[in-house]
């Protein structure tokens, strides 16, 4: 089974990788400084007694007049320097140095006449017992160092793509998906242990389940509203056209319109809201549909078509974002309001102060309009929830010179 590691591009990640690393290598370095001080200092140690015991034995010797072994002698030339003014200063030492090419241990003590009588030890297996140590540090420090990033990395893997997968989910949620859950395997079973990644998943969890039935409770409390006032609005617009004619009766008859406009779009919100809506697709030119939502607005809205093709929508659905637009360029902007499109790109402007901040960084909010508007700011949220059936992007902006700029992308 092949380990997949994903792209460690996270700060997590990084920082956790180069933690691990600088931990290792100190630890490495640590442990191998003092291994290798003290086998040298045993080592060395051990040379350096059995190097000043011969010295012992070879200055009774030469005192004795008896002939000096093969490894001693008096002033010999390889002495290092240091060791032999040390002997003629009257104290004895030892040194490591060299002697026909081989490490050797030399021990040196004074004698007369201002000379040095020194003896030699081959050091050579000491040596190479040093250098080996510290081949075998070497190497086991890299393995040791490798295993641990190697284990850390898998350990820091299956954290970091836990919190992607959380991080996801919670992007999910925010984009709209209510049902997105991260459903994490430790928050299921309470016999294993719960770390702070499975407390922020079940967190999360909660939080998105709560909200969920909150909005599904406000979704059915509206639709149940809208659909209650439907029956007392039809009688209530019948019984307006009984009245005599006059400014009473139109007022009456404009307010119970209104009502009625405010209950139709709050049913079209509903049925947005629950995300079950289908699409009717059809073969649509876009100049001419747009041509016809204009007429059909009875707005003065320019028209200008710089590239017209044919598109596969739900003409029903289009034709109320763009009259939806169009309404709204017209209530709240000012003249001249023009629609163009452009392929697939159909945007609407218009000349007055344009759209609020919050609309151009948030979107659109129901019943929520600015400076004394008028309308319910349902328009745009009909709007914006007809695009997304649609699968097309709906986008707020504002010009340069003034005025509020809707941008509908068609796929």
């Amino acid at each position: 089974m092949r380990l997949v590691l994903p792209r460690w591009s996270g700060t997590l990640a990084v920082k956790a990788a180069v933690f691990i690393t600088v931990m290792c290598c100190a630890l490495a370095a640590l442990l191998g400084v003092l291994v290798h001080v003290s086998v040298t200092n045993q080592t060395v140690g051990e040379a350096r007694d059995l190097a000043l015991s011969r010295l012992k034995d070879a200055t009774e010797a030469y005192e004795a007049g008896d002939t000096l072994m093969w490894d001693a002698g008096v002033d010999p030339p390889d002495l290092p320097a240091a060791l032999r003014d040390l002997a003629v200063a009257g104290d004895r030492g030892t040194m490591v140095g060299e002697h026909r090419g081989r490490p050797t241990m030399w021990a040196a003590g004074p004698v007369d006449d201002d000379r040095a009588l020194a003896v030699e030890v081959d050091y050579s297996q000491g040596s190479r017992t040093i250098e080996g140590l510290d081949r075998a540090i070497v190497w086991s420090s890299v393995l040791a160092i490798g295993v641990t990033l190697l284990v850390g990395a898998i350990a820091v893997t299956r954290v970091t793509r836990r919190l992607h997968a959380t991080a996801q989910v919670a992007r999910r949620i925010s984009g709209g998906d209510l049902d997105a859950r991260v459903d994490d395997a430790r928050t299921k079973d309470p016999t294993r242990p719960q770390d702070e990644v499975a407390a922020v998943a079940a967190a999360l969890d909660s939080m998105a389940a709560s909200l969920q039935g909150k909005l599904l409770s406000e979704q059915r409390f509206t639709a149940d509203v809208a659909h209650e006032l439907r029956t007392p609005l039809t009688g209530l617009h019948a019984a307006a056209e009984l009245l005599p004619p006059g400014r009473p009766t139109e007022l009456v008859r404009d307010r119970v319109a209104a009502l009625r406009t405010l209950t139709e779009d709050l049913l079209e919100i509903s049925r947005l809201d629950t995300g079950r809506e289908r699409v009717d697709l059809d073969t649509e030119r876009l100049a001419a549909l747009a041509e016809r939502v204009v007429r059909a607005s009875g707005t003065d809205t320019e028209v200008d078509v710089v590239r017209d093709v044919a598109v596969e929508t739900d003409r029903r659905r289009l034709e109320r974002v763009l009259g939806n637009l169009v309404a709204n360029a017209h209530r709240h902007g000012r003249a001249p309001v023009s629609l163009t499109v452009d392929g697939a790109v159909v945007t609407v402007r218009d000349h007055g102060d344009g759209f609020p901040d919050y609309l151009v960084e948030h979107g659109p909010q129901r019943f929520r309009t600015e400076g004394g508007a008028k309308g319910h700011g349902l328009g745009l949220t009909i709007a914006c929830g007809q695009a997304e059936v649609l699968g097309a992007q709906l986008v707020f902006s504002n010009a340069v010179d003034g005025g509020a700029v809707a941008t509908l992308m068609l796929r």
